[in-house]
């Protein structure tokens, strides 16, 4: 999979939200996938939903997502005094010395909450990363994983969902991590989760478009 800076502009085809009907059937395929399937009707029914997961005083970490800030599920993790929140300690501790540390913090919380870049119709997950920080929590290392996924998350199949990423995620990711990092995006690693035997993730589906 090519990662390479390219002039086009991101594919609006996988900007469009999927109908509630198909949300409802991919809510299906991924329960019979072994996921925990919800669907929230906006932006406040998906962040309520997201901290009724989490015990009060729980661990809970989560990745850089656009989706958990615009939810406002960031500032609800680390601002309000209700969970022991991993990434400000993280961010407190020195990367020269400490990074055995910084590493089992940040791939075995108790909860792991952040997104997807696609879901397929069949109920498969997909995530790029360029540091693969999130991976290894999403795919075994924390006890619990919360996935917040807007609705044009949604496409036919791994095909389309690595075609999204290319065509369109990365672009918009690249351009955010000049901004906030000076610095280029890539897709490093992929992660694709087919099944959840062991019952560890949530994955709530939101019936508008949120996020890359």
């Amino acid at each position: 999979m090519s990662n390479s800076q390219t002039a086009v502009r991101p594919n609006s085809e996988f900007a469009a939200p999927a109908t509630r009907e198909r949300l409802e059937r991919v809510a299906t395929a991924l329960r019979e996938n072994g996921f925990r399937a919800l669907i929230a009707a906006d932006q406040e029914e998906a962040r309520q939903l997201v901290l009724e997961q989490l015990p009060d005083g729980a661990q809970v970490h989560q990745g850089a997502s656009v989706t958990l800030d615009v939810l406002g599920v960031t500032a609800d993790i680390e601002q309000s005094g209700r969970y022991a929140a991993v990434r400000p300690g993280l961010y407190a501790l020195d990367r020269e010395t400490q990074m055995n540390e910084i590493r089992r913090l940040g791939a075995s919380p108790d909860y792991m909450l952040g997104s997807v870049h696609a879901v397929t119709d069949e109920g498969s997950l997909v995530v790029a990363s360029a540091s693969g920080s999130q991976i290894g929590a999403y795919a075994s290392g924390a006890g619990h994983v919360v996935l917040a996924v807007g609705s044009q998350k949604v496409v036919t199949d791994l095909e389309s969902a690595f075609r999204r990423i290319n065509e369109y995620t990365f672009l918009l990711e690249d351009e955010r991590a000049q901004e906030a990092y000076g610095v280029h995006s890539a897709i490093r690693q992929l992660l694709v989760i087919n099944g959840d035997p062991a019952g560890r993730i949530t994955v709530i589906l939101i019936d508008e478009a949120l996020g890359f």
